[in-house]
């Protein structure tokens, strides 16, 4: 039963996963233990969780695996930096000593880490390709028997996006699309252009563009990227700045879209919007045409599919919708973090020459809560030691007493289980709320997450019951596809966004008798939540839906913005005690936030956070 531990580091987003005769044992990001979001650096806590959680020592793995080829990546930076020169000179002499110190010598780096960290791992330590990593980590966990996959995102080594297929314990990657030419780079252009954070503001800027008109999309083909026929992307180097200077975009992108980029925190104005619509047109017209040419190319049913851009949910569902595949399985974890768990899987399936496990009901990701789970016992000691009030549910009351304070309109923590691999908050580390009261959103990300109003929140559905209220015939286990309100469910919009207006005006608007998870464009992103991988979640729905006759909840990552989502029970804690969640729910403990003692906090907490 060979074991292999997966690690992904160094760019954004560390993490570690540990599979055992291909069974996905443990996986996590580093961000959710250090509490610094996005943590690149090597993933100390996460292994050693994933160690503990196999019940493993280190000498007992039969290989450690790195989610990068260093040297490819090392040809590739050389290259695009000659070919600028000597425009790229200073970003040379910046970047070379950092990677050469870090990156060349990953596999010293890595063996020392874990020395350091009391890991005394003297066995072997192998690399993957970086989209072949994402490759495993799409196809392997997936249902399928035998599928397509797609892989993309901004670059790793050359590759920039990727197709092949997948067939038992065997996978081939066929083809690749090369930097510079790239969808996630051309995306997180835009990103960064509308005054987001690139690598994780991207999720913002698909958020932004129901509220635009894609006015610049025939501009952006005509002068900044075009899109063949098998959704190859081709850039305009004149209007990017990453081969030559520490910025995405160039003075002509300023000049060709009305002038500087948008300063983080100001007001988005209209101009902001149509280009978050512009540039998600385009995204969705480039993955259906790469869908497309996939299932030509390969003549599968089944597609798997991964990557950052593999997280852009309102363009995978137009790819299932209006695609030739008959289903579509993401790897939730899509982007780098979840290449440290497919760096494991392809090296179990290739170089070990395991046997692929059986197929579970839904698949076998394990509905992804892969992370800590913490008992009663130790929830409790937490609590007492803190001086919190709270009282014990029995079994038979926990769904009830949830699905109660929601139905009441109250703002719920939940907290049960293993914590969640990948951006998404399932219902293990989740804030819930009603979903049709008019405020709900107004509230929860103003007075919860601390974040701007017009982000939109992901209705959870009971999986028997997703179309009564979306026009979705598939799973979404994972909060990846953006579906269709039904018609009978949405409401006229009182106006349009005028030119001068905020958005609060449009945010503020009831489009459905669900409102708090209906975007502007009465469209959702879907979880369907089924009693196979989260029975108590699934029990609160059904409780609430006898209680309201609505079977979908509101649900939101347990965190505010800028802060990773919690892991421990006292950042479950924290966190309730700094926002106005009415309540608290921690694996049969139930608080109220009025019955607690004030929290002694100075608040800076909030300016370490604010900036995302």
């Amino acid at each position: 039963m060979p074991v292999t531990l997966g690690i992904s580091c160094f760019y954004h987003d560390a993490a570690a996963a540990i599979v055992r005769d291909g069974e996905i044992v443990a996986a996590a990001q580093e961000e959710r233990f250090s509490r610094r979001k996005g943590d690149a650096s090597f993933p100390v806590s996460a292994a050693s969780f994933c160690l503990e959680q196999a019940r493993l020592t280190v000498d007992r793995l039969d290989s450690v695996v790195f989610y990068d080829k260093p040297g490819l990546t090392f040809d590739r930076l050389a290259e695009s930096f000659l070919s600028v020169a000597p425009g790229g000179l200073k970003l040379w002499l910046q970047a070379m000593p950092r990677w050469l110190g870090e990156k060349f010598h990953a596999r010293d780096i890595i063996r020392r880490a874990l020395h350091e960290s009391g890991l005394a791992y003297d066995g072997p330590i192998l690399f993957t390709p970086h989209h072949l990593a994402h490759a495993a980590a799409a196809f392997f966990p997936s249902p399928f028997e035998r599928a397509a996959i797609l892989t993309i995102d901004g670059v790793g080594e050359w590759a920039t996006a990727s197709f092949g297929t997948g067939a038992g314990s065997r996978l081939e990657v066929t083809r690749e699309m090369r930097f510079p030419d790239s969808l996630g780079l051309l995306y997180s252009a835009f990103t960064y252009f509308c005054g987001f954070k690139v690598n994780s503001g991207e999720y913002k800027l698909m958020g932004l563009a129901p509220y635009g008109t894609p006015r610049y999309a025939d501009l952006i083909k005509e002068r900044v990227a075009g899109i063949a026929d098998d959704g190859t992307v081709r850039l305009n180097p004149e209007y990017f700045g990453f081969l030559d200077r520490l910025e995405m975009t160039s003075e002509r992108f300023d000049q060709l879209f009305g002038g500087p980029r948008r300063q983080p925190e100001s007001r988005i104005t209209r101009r902001e919007m149509d280009l978050a619509a512009s540039i998600q047109a385009f995204t969705e017209e480039a993955m259906l045409k790469m869908g497309r040419h996939v299932h030509r190319e390969t003549g599968e049913e089944n597609l798997c599919m991964a990557g950052g851009v593999a997280l852009n949910c309102v363009a995978n569902g137009r790819l299932l919708r209006e695609g030739p595949f008959r289903n579509i399985w993401i790897q939730p974890a899509a982007g780098d973090a979840g290449s440290a768990l497919g760096a494991a899987l392809a090296v179990q399936f290739g170089h070990h020459e395991v046997r692929r496990p059986a197929s579970r009901a839904l698949d076998r990701q394990h509905g992804s809560y892969l992370g800590p789970a913490f008992s009663e016992s130790e929830i409790e000691a937490y609590l007492v030691a803190n001086g919190a009030v709270f009282r014990r549910l029995a079994p038979e009351q926990r769904a009830e007493q949830v699905a109660d304070a929601l139905a009441q309109g109250k703002v719920v923590g939940f907290f049960a289980g293993r914590m969640e691999f990948g951006p998404r908050s399932l219902g293990a580390r989740s804030i819930l709320g009603d979903p049709r009261r008019e405020d709900t959103q107004r509230v929860m990300n103003l007075r919860i997450k601390f974040r701007e109003s017009f982000r939109p929140f992901a209705p959870a559905v009971l999986a028997e019951d997703v179309g009564d209220y979306f026009q979705l015939d598939s799973a979404s286990p994972y909060m990846l596809l953006v579906a269709p309100v039904r018609p009978e469910r949405c409401r006229p919009r009182a106006s349009e966004i005028a030119a001068d207006d905020d958005l609060l005006t449009a945010v503020n608007q009831v489009r459905s008798d669900i409102p708090a998870v209906t975007h502007w464009d009465y469209s959702a992103r879907v979880q369907t939540v089924h009693p196979e991988t989260n029975p108590l979640f699934h029990d609160v729905l059904s409780r609430f839906k006898k209680k309201t006759g609505i079977g979908v909840v509101v649900n939101t990552s347990f965190n505010v913005r800028g802060e990773p989502i919690v892991c421990t029970p006292g950042d479950a804690y924290r966190c309730f005690m700094r926002t106005d969640m009415d309540c608290l729910y921690m694996e049969g403990l139930w608080l109220e936030k009025a019955e607690q003692p004030a929290l002694e906090d100075d608040g800076r907490w909030r300016e370490e956070f604010v900036l995302d």
